[in-house]
This record gives structure tokens, C-alpha cells and sequence, in this order.
């Protein structure tokens, strides 16, 4: 079996889909199918389905879900193999789970390869840490989950995700900054914080991306953009560290011209106080 949840909900046996076209069955394999080989429990599924308004029929109800995804299974794996639609899709005490090897699933292998790439940025493997970056987000084939209704449980998970696939383009952003590649970095960042116009970190990035690539000017009109819209819009002014950053340009500082000093944190939190 090959499930993605990193885009489109996919799930496909011996290359025959297993998806329910009905939307609350969907939902039940897209939150089976976020944790393989792990037991999801009644009262997590029902509460994704239901929210907190329960149904008398709901135990019911579910285990109807259940038999349908089992008979799609059945019908994938074909009838050499009989019963084990219910070794793969199992019962366990308490709830349900998906018997497969985790690695079948595109969010197993997406958090593995963000774990190795985050240790090798933070022990200075730059290299090393872009090129995982970059395999963990090639998985993402469109926001998570996009053709499921999301329910309470699995608009956490979606958020979740979402959040950890900004965190992986930052920290992949990072390590390409540290490894001189500020200018094939403008058009990319440019487009970031259009999007996040509000995210402090990318915008640090564009700034460090622009000045190195001879665009004082432009890093500069960065910042003050930023900071006009935070006091506009929340009447904060930037973080200390992008206050350090501007300065630190306004004074042509040379520290700013070093690819990958000693110092291996963040572009953003290099600039800390």
C-alpha cells in the first residue's frame, strides 16, 4: 500500500485506489493513514467525524465506515487474499489502525528526512541538510489533505503539517544562505513573504539574500515595509533580532558578508540580542 497525505489524500493497493468518494469515510482513512501502524482510537475518529454532538448511532455508524474501507481493500488486494482487508485495516482494543509499514506512508518518510536534515544543519552539514530539506518537501503535492472535509481532529493535524512544511522552506532557506546562495534565493523569498507578509524569519532571509547580492536598497525597503505594516496592522514594531539585522546593515556591518561563521543558528536568531 502507498498512502499521501501531503497533497491530495491517495491511498492505492497493487495501484487500485482505496479512497471513498463519501466524505465521512474519507475522513476516517485520511486520520488512519496520518498514523500507520498506530492505533487511532474510537473516541478520536468519532470526534473527528461528529465533533462533540455524538449521533446514538455513531458506534454503529462508524464500524459501517470501517467494513466499507475494508471492502475497498479487499477488492484492491483481490481474492487471493482472503480476510486480510481486517489484518490490514485491523481492529485493536479501543480503536483502529492501518497495519502497514510506516514508510508506505509520504508523512512518515517527509518527518524522517526534516529529523536528518535538521541534525545535520544543526551539527553545520550544510550540504547535507539542504539536499534533505528538499527531498522532504518534493513529497508535497498541494496543501495537505486538500480534497478532505477536515473535522476538528484533522484541522489540527492539517495546521500541523502546514506549519512544519514552513518551518523545513526556512530552515532549507538557512542552509542555502550559509552555502553563498543568496541570489538564486531573491525570486523564491520574494514570493515568501508576499505570502507571509507577517513572518519575521523569511523576511530576515530576504533582507540577508538581497544586501549579499548587492541590493542594500532593496533589503532595506524590505524591512521598512514589514514594519509598516505590523505597526498598522498590530501596532507592534519588529523583533529585536530584525531591528539588529536593519541596523547592522545601515552600518554596512562586514559580519553580514559571511556565508557560515561560527555561529550555526538561524538567519533570524543570528541577530538576537
Amino acid at each position: 500500500m502507498e498512502i499521501q497525505v501531503l497533497g491530495p489524500l491517495s491511498a492505492a493497493v497493487n495501484g487500485d485506489s482505496i479512497v471513498p468518494t463519501a466524505g465521512k469515510p474519507r475522513q476516517v482513512l485520511a486520520l488512519l493513514a496520518l498514523y500507520p501502524s498506530r492505533v487511532v482510537p474510537v473516541s478520536t475518529l468519532m470526534e473527528e467525524i461528529w465533533g462533540t454532538e455524538l449521533p446514538q448511532s455513531a458506534m454503529t455508524t462508524l464500524q459501517t465506515y470501517i467494513m466499507q474501507l475494508r471492502r475497498y481493500l479487499g477488492t484492491a488486494m483481490g481474492p487471493g487474499a482472503p480476510g486480510a482487508a481486517k489484518d490490514v485495516l485491523a481492529t485493536r482494543h479501543g480503536g483502529y489502525m492501518l497495519q502497514i509499514p510506516p514508510e508506505s506512508a509520504d508523512v512518515y518518510t517527509y518527518e524522517r528526512l526534516v529529523a536528518e536534515g535538521q541534525q545535520a544543519f544543526e551539527e553545520g552539514k550544510d550540504e547535507q541538510a539542504a539536499r534533505c530539506f528538499r527531498q522532504a518537501l518534493s513529497l508535497w503535492q498541494g496543501p495537505a489533505l486538500v480534497d478532505v472535509r477536515l473535522g476538528p481532529v484533522l484541522s489540527i493535524e492539517v495546521t500541523r503539517l502546514e506549519e512544519s512544511r514552513l518551518m523545513t522552506i526556512e530552515r532549507r532557506i538557512d542552509a542555502d544562505l550559509r552555502l553563498g546562495r543568496h541570489a538564486e534565493l531573491i525570486a523564491e523569498l520574494t514570493d515568501l513573504i508576499a505570502r507571509h507578509p507577517q513572518h519575521e524569519g523569511l523576511h530576515a532571509q530576504a533582507m540577508v539574500a538581497l544586501y549579499r547580492s548587492g541590493r542594500q536598497a532593496s533589503a532595506l525597503d524590505v524591512y521598512r515595509k514589514l514594519r509598516t505594516g505590523l505597526i498598522e496592522e498590530i501596532g507592534v514594531e519588529p523583533s529585536p533580532q530584525l531591528q539588529n539585522l536593519h541596523q547592522a546593515m545601515l552600518a554596512v556591518d562586514p559580519e553580514l558578508d559571511v556565508v557560515a561563521g561560527p555561529r550555526r543558528g538561524s538567519t533570524f536568531d543570528r541577530y538576537a540580542a
